[in-house]
């Protein structure tokens, strides 16, 4: 924990000398939550033992308008976060995270949600051993995503400000290691805020872009790939590869809707077959089954500047083996380099059951 609140004070330091020299305003916050696990699985019950609380610790790096994507989104914050959160639960542990993250504020600004994702450190993760009874850690590394809803007053007397709402942290990583039941924790936040130059504030910049815009279909070939583990506990971890292709139709600056193809390679299934037409004889598994997979897909992208945030729905086409049903899903991040080139972060599951976090390039034609 130490190293990570240093690494958090540096960046808040850094970034409060560049933004004085600026004049440029940010907001710091802090918020104490505490809440309850909620219980998506029967299998963690045993785990649910008490209360949960914390800590979240964030910086704000306001938005006037100086780009054009901040007017279209009315000028949200993005920063970055550092949460520590008490599990409450010997087997569990104790959660640090570290997150980006974007504020949205509606009802005149008095109503501000926040999206973020990151990586979480446990400091109790399951051990075949030592800690079995942990199924819903299996490593100590974790993606974390956590979203909050604010009632969210600033600037109430000289910079000074308070905040309370709801907010609802996951951790989970995503099967890269068995166990991974995850956990999903919903909590209430009371916090202050403080605004750093809040008598300097700019006006906000008014949008002059022309309102209608559209893009010709664009054409999109994308490789995925990544590590993951099946259910079966110390069964092994197998890479995966994913190839896909996808028509893209713009139809403002801010969304485009998708339509394609992947086709899936994951060889974890391979040896997961292989498992169970030894181990369980009786289910009909002979071990010849083909473990590869191919799916039709419908997905949304938002665009913020570089970054998008993509959403994705599909069927398995070719589905030789059953595994978590036809029906797929896909979430995360885009980030754009230049017009055609990107990158991307995303979690592939079914349903609330994750399969893989797939890290990916593409190309956008």
């Amino acid at each position: 924990m130490r190293y990570l609140l240093l690494a958090f004070i540096l960046f808040f330091s850094l970034n409060i000398s560049a933004q004085e020299k600026e004049k440029n305003p940010f907001t710091v916050d802090a918020n104490y939550f505490y809440g309850t696990i909620l219980e998506h699985n029967p299998d963690i019950a045993h785990l649910i033992t008490d209360h949960q609380s914390g800590l979240i610790l964030s910086y704000n790096q306001k938005t006037f308008g100086k780009n054009a994507w901040e007017s279209r989104f009315n000028y949200p914050d993005y920063g970055a976060s550092f949460i520590y959160q008490d599990m409450k639960n010997e087997y569990l542990g104790e959660n640090y995270g570290l997150y980006a993250h974007f504020n949205f504020y509606f009802l005149k600004r008095n109503l501000k949600f926040r999206i973020a994702q990151g990586i979480a450190y446990n400091t109790n993760p399951y051990d075949k051993v030592t800690n079995f009874r942990n199924n819903a850690y299996g490593s100590d590394l974790l993606s974390s995503t956590y979203v909050q809803l604010n009632y969210d007053k600033q600037n109430i007397y000289k910079g000074l400000g308070l905040h309370a709402g709801v907010s609802i942290i996951h951790y989970s990583n995503a099967n890269f290691k068995a166990p991974n039941n995850s956990t999903n924790t919903f909590t209430f936040n009371i916090g202050a805020n403080y605004t750093f130059g809040y008598n300097e504030q700019p006006e906000y910049i008014a949008s002059t872009e022309d309102k209608k815009f559209t893009e010709k279909i664009k054409y999109n070939l994308a490789f995925r790939s990544g590590i993951n583990e099946s259910d079966v506990n110390n069964s092994g971890q197998y890479p995966f590869y994913i190839f896909s292709a996808y028509a893209d139709k713009r139809i403002n600056r801010k969304s485009a809707f998708h339509v394609g193809t992947d086709v899936f390679f994951s060889t974890f299934l391979k040896e997961l077959i292989k498992y169970y037409s030894v181990a369980f004889p009786l289910n009909n598994v002979s071990g010849d089954e083909d473990y590869k997979r191919v799916g039709v897909f419908v997905g949304h992208e938002l665009f913020i500047n570089k970054l998008s945030f993509v959403t994705q729905l599909g069927y398995y086409v070719y589905y030789p083996y059953d595994f978590e049903g036809r029906v797929y899903n896909r979430i995360g991040l885009k980030r754009y380099f230049g017009d055609k080139f990107y990158g991307a972060l995303t979690l592939k599951s079914h349903g609330a059951k994750a399969e893989a976090v797939e890290f990916g390039i593409g190309i956008r034609l």
